[in-house]
């Protein structure tokens, strides 16, 4: 049985026994499932899927260590990891979260913005992660524009044309590989520690009102393509991006630039879930060119 496991692995990683008399089930979202862990004194979140996939758990763990290591926004701390011959799991500090807003919110912009400022010298990470399951590539590169196009959109074209979307959404879409790079004759993006797939589900506050951030897909890049996508679903109010233009504003063509990195999160939807993303994909290709002329 797998909560034996995972007992036994929480004990090796924190050196005090721990037998898990209270189980419950708990959200995992659309790609994991998910459960509470409890004793008399502690609790623990931990995440499940395939055996197949315990590296892309062992991704999310490092992530959040490097989120973590900021000093910036709270995420929580992996605490072990591992498999079986049938899952996989990853074990979390437990959060009691509440839902964000007001002074969360602009405190969430503040600290996203000093996050942002951790830089390095080149776009990517040191290892490959996932964005929902599918393979996020993290190859460092020196050049933005080349990163953008072979490691994020063209990497989710492709896989879209292996998923049977052909026709009008690969012409665009390769027109759109050829021509964004005029996106970027004024702008120059430093390598930021992204969290990468920051939509309104993936923030929260704690107990004492401080934000939460988690199931990141990180790597280092324009920090703009974090804005883009809080923006892609809605969830985060004029608080939030306040106080984040105050820390750090915003250079003159975000607004164009947020259609492009978005369009990178909806092929993904469409890789993931299917056919109903594909018109979103198109048009939104579609506005682009136009714009680029």
């Amino acid at each position: 049985m797998l909560i034996p496991i995972i007992c036994r692995h929480i004990e090796t990683a924190t050196g005090i026994p721990f037998h898990a008399p209270r189980q419950r089930s708990a959200g995992g979202g659309c790609i994991n499932s998910a459960m509470v862990l409890a004793d008399d004194a502690r609790r623990y979140f931990v995440k499940t899927n395939h055996a197949s996939l315990v590296a892309m758990f062992e991704a999310e763990a490092a992530g959040l260590d490097e989120i973590r290591n900021t000093g910036t926004v709270r995420a929580p701390a992996p605490v072990c990891w591992g498999a079986n011959d049938e899952s996989a799991y990853l074990v979390l500090e437990y959060i009691e979260l509440s839902a964000g807003g007001g002074a969360v919110s602009r405190r969430l912009g503040e600290q996203l913005a000093a996050m942002h400022r951790a830089t390095r010298a080149s776009f990517g990470w040191d290892r490959d992660n996932t964005i929902g399951s599918t393979p996020q590539i993290n190859t460092p590169s020196d050049d933005w524009i080349l990163f953008w196009r072979e490691k994020r959109l063209g990497a989710q074209l492709e896989l879209a044309a292996r998923n049977g979307y052909h026709g009008r959404l690969q012409q665009q879409g390769e027109r759109l590989m050829v021509k964004f790079a005029g996106l970027f004759a004024s702008h120059q993006p430093l390598p930021s520690l992204l969290h990468g797939d920051l939509w309104s589900g993936n923030y929260a506050a704690d107990s004492e009102a401080r934000p939460v951030i988690y199931d990141p897909a990180p790597y280092y890049g324009d920090r703009e393509a974090d804005l883009a996508m809080t923006e892609l679903f809605g969830g985060f109010g004029r608080d939030f991006y306040g106080a984040y233009r105050q820390a750090w504003p915003l250079e003159d063509g975000y607004r164009t630039r947020k259609a492009l990195y978005n369009v990178y999160h909806i092929l993904n939807h469409l890789n993931l879930f299917g056919g109903g993303y594909l018109g979103q994909a198109e048009s939104m290709i579609d506005r682009l060119l136009a714009e680029l002329g």
